[in-house]
């Protein structure tokens, strides 16, 4: 062997051992340091970061445990029965001002040891108007850097959507732009925090958090890798009107009021219907998609049961069920309801106003605070709030620009949800075929998922938790496309019974032998016919 060639020959070793040292860095967990590693990383934020703050806080330290709604077991977002608490982390506080009237408060949470390399950012419920803390632990526990804001508005100092009256920069940020701008200041804040880039990057939320979730796709398809979108009400114009029609349809005939509490019978009568094995010894319909159920089987005649409903009642559920209509086209504007769900109607279904939903048609869209929901035109008022707000809160079956860069979305509803998801079957589908008319395989980067017998986001009798971002991570990083995952009802903490949940449309059947209360009792087959 020559001299040159010997040369060579070490070179390519030694760049060789630099590569896989330099490999062997990037996976493993970071360790960062000190009180002044996390100060220095406040040199990172652009001048529209306003009043920040870094501090290192250290392991269990933490005392904001969230929401009760964020400790719910089937709102972690790591599948967990109950929070973890905080490991050692640098906590960054800054507002966000893209704009003179804006001021989106946002924190920036980075492990001080253990970091897995990857970034989370999370969404929020309802109006927003604060940071989701209780989420925040999750994700930091489970070793990744995270990112949470309160959309730019402050839910202390004003009721729901109110914040929106003569503000629409205000506005514009809580539409998404709030979600976007602290993606991008927190990936900063961890590449001088760290060293390096997280190598993936994901996002997750329900509720509005699901809304947000899509957003993000399909308007800032660079942000995130993967994205979990639970129950997004889209377009949410539509969704509102749906959640504001029980109230209208009361107004115009208070003689079709159900007590609440009547509610409970018509589950049980529906169950009774149409339920199998599982769903009736575990209190839910296992594919209301399949169940023929009428109300009219309801009604009551000659010599009248306890429990029956009369002539108006019986027409109050059934348009409850079909949903808002637009009277002059017929075209319906959101579906009602799944059979099964009437746990969740009370709320909607009082003669009350749903001020959620009421607030924006007021605030958002028509800047009126006088606006009632008893005035809704239903030929004209959901499109002209749509125009008004430009269409920021609907999102198109378009996610080309996502989809070809490789990015997963993982979307999941529950069929006890007052949102039903047969809306959410209809968009997944026209993704699909939006995909292949344009060349795209978009199998490969989007899963539904549909859990029986879970209300909104979470809870119901069903099994409601899972872990949503160990699924994505597992997904997005190559290792596993979803095409099931096992899970979970907890009951004060104690795991209560499990079940397959298959990717749409297959759904989960008991094989007809086996515990009910596992898992693997279960198998993934197409969906049957209507009972």
């Amino acid at each position: 062997m020559t001299k040159t060639s010997g040369m060579t020959r070490l070179c390519a070793i030694a760049l060789s051992l630099a590569g896989a040292v330099m490999a062997a860095a990037a996976s493993a967990p970071a360790q960062a340091a000190s009180a002044s590693d996390c100060a220095g990383v406040l040199q990172t934020l652009s001048a529209r970061a306003e009043g920040a703050q870094a501090k290192l806080v250290g392991a269990s330290e933490l005392q904001l445990k969230g929401t009760d709604w964020e400790r719910a077991p089937g709102m972690n977002i790591a599948g967990l029965a109950t929070q973890a608490p905080n490991p050692s982390f640098c906590r960054v506080s800054f507002v966000l001002k893209p704009t003179p009237a804006s001021a989106i408060r946002t924190e920036v949470w980075l492990p001080a040891n253990g970091w897995n390399g990857k970034f989370l950012g999370l969404g929020n419920f309802g109006w927003g108007g604060s940071i989701p803390f209780g989420t925040m632990m999750t994700g930091l526990a489970q070793g990744y850097a995270v990112a949470a804001n309160d959309t730019g508005h402050d839910e202390t100092t004003g009721h729901g959507g109110r914040f929106a009256l003569g503000q629409p920069e205000k506005l514009e940020d809580y539409a998404g732009r709030a979600n976007h701008l602290m993606t991008v200041q927190a990936k900063r804040l961890v590449a001088r925090y760290f060293g390096r880039a997280a190598s993936r990057s994901y996002f997750i939320g329900c509720s509005l958090g699901g809304l947000q979730a899509l957003i993000e796709a399909q308007r800032y398809p660079e942000d995130y890798d993967g994205i979990v979108a639970g129950a997004p009400p889209n377009p949410l114009a539509a969704f509102n009107a749906a959640q504001i029609w029980p109230q209208w349809l009361l107004a115009q005939d208070p003689g079709r009021f159900i007590p609440k509490e009547s509610y409970a019978s018509i589950t049980a009568a529906a169950i009774a219907a149409c339920a199998g094995p599982v769903g009736k010894a575990q209190g839910f319909i296992d594919n209301p998609a399949t169940c023929g159920f009428r109300p009219s089987q309801l009604l009551c005649r000659d010599g009248a049961i306890a429990g029956c409903l009369n002539p108006g009642q019986v027409e109050f559920l059934d348009l409850m069920y079909r949903g808002p209509v637009d009277p002059k086209s017929g075209h319906l504007i959101f579906a009602g309801p799944a059979l099964g769900s009437e746990g969740q109607l009370g709320m909607f279904a009082s003669g009350k106003e749903f001020t959620n939903a009421a607030d924006f048609f007021r605030y958002a869209a028509f800047q009126s605070a006088q606006w009632s929901p008893l005035t809704m035109d239903w030929s004209k008022d959901i499109i002209a709030a749509e125009v008004s707000t430009k269409g920021k809160f609907a999102v198109a079956p378009d996610l080309g620009a996502f989809l070809r860069r490789g990015g997963k979305l993982l979307l999941y509803v529950g069929w006890n949800d007052y949102h039903h998801p047969g809306d959410l079957m209809g968009w997944h589908d026209a993704v699909m075929a939006r995909g292949t008319a344009g060349g795209i395989d978009a199998r490969s980067g989007l899963r539904l998922f549909v859990l029986p017998g879970m209300d909104h986001c979470q809870g119901g009798p069903g099994c409601d938790t899972f872990d949503k971002l160990g699924i994505m991570d597992a997904w997005s990083s190559g290792r596993k496309a979803p095409e099931s995952f096992v899970a979970s009802k907890f009951e004060n903490g104690k795991l209560v019974r499990q079940r397959l949940t298959c990717a749409y449309p297959l759904v989960a059947r008991y094989r007809g032998t086996g515990s009910m209360d596992k898992a693997s009792s279960f198998s993934c087959e197409q969906a049957g016919e209507a009972k």
